[in-house]
């Protein structure tokens, strides 16, 4: 027989644990959002000419170009930044030995899947990013499971299942809205984000093992810099592709001569 312990609930170490996750999931929110408006928003500057390529020399005319942002690396660069300074600070106080390799590879696991999810953002709705987000969940199930040996019980994979249902249902949602789907792509922007949630779980996992074995200051501060650093690589990289096509363009006569 299944039954809750609300006495067990009722403890202050749940209660804040619950209090910090509903704050978190507040902060997620208001990220998603954001990424969403930036993703979604056209940036315009505008100037005046009267040169003939454009129009008869004698007429003023105003171009108004709307010009979309596409720097999904961007976004959580700063973040990194922080997190290897704050921390970065405390471990070099402490000069304690580092095994560097193992942060590397969870940063490079981090920054592409903070990538690819504010990517789905120019694909399809804020909606479907933050339910299909949730597939992160039956997937650090599965990996804590094989690797990390933790035994479940069956009103957690329960929860799994009903998971996994409303992904399946979302996906199929956007496939039979087709244009009435928000964003350009919906199909396209579901899979990109089921892929960034793989690997946030992948990235969760890795960090669950890495704080009960290592240091929680260390892991901070290391997965800041490396992932501060392949941030910067990628940035570098598609910095030509930082202004995404079509640029629209708008002219207007504001006078003649």
């Amino acid at each position: 027989m299944v039954y809750f312990n609300f006495n067990r609930i009722k403890t202050k170490k749940t209660l804040i644990g619950f209090g910090l996750g509903q704050i978190l999931s507040l902060l997620s929110t208001s990220l998603s959002f954001t990424s969403s408006e930036i993703a979604r928003k056209d940036f315009s500057f505008f100037f005046f000419s009267n040169h003939p390529i454009f129009k008869h020399s004698h007429e003023l005319t105003k171009f108004e170009i709307f010009i979309g942002i596409n720097a999904p690396t961007s976004q959580s660069f700063l973040g990194y930044v922080l997190l290897a300074i704050v921390y970065g600070g405390i471990m070099l106080y402490r000069r304690s030995a580092i095994k560097w390799y193992h942060y590397l590879l969870l940063a490079f696991v981090d920054v592409e899947a903070n990538f690819l999810v504010v990517k789905a953002y120019q694909n399809t709705s804020m909606t479907s990013v933050m339910l299909l987000d949730c597939w992160a969940i039956p997937c650090v199930l599965v990996f804590t499971w094989v690797f990390l040996k933790t035994k479940y019980r069956l009103m957690k994979i329960s929860g799994v299942v009903i998971c996994n249902v409303g992904v399946v249902m979302v996906v199929f949602s956007d496939v039979h809205a087709g244009d009435r789907a928000g964003g350009s792509n919906p199909i396209k922007g579901d899979f990109l984000v089921i892929a960034g949630a793989t690997l946030y779980a992948v990235s969760n996992v890795s960090q669950e093992f890495l704080v009960k074995n290592a240091d929680r200051v260390q892991l901070m501060s290391l997965l800041g810099l490396f992932g501060a650093i392949i941030g910067a690589i990628q940035i570098s990289i598609f910095v030509g592709f930082l202004f995404e096509p079509p640029y629209n363009v708008r002219s207007s006569i504001v006078a003649r001569s």
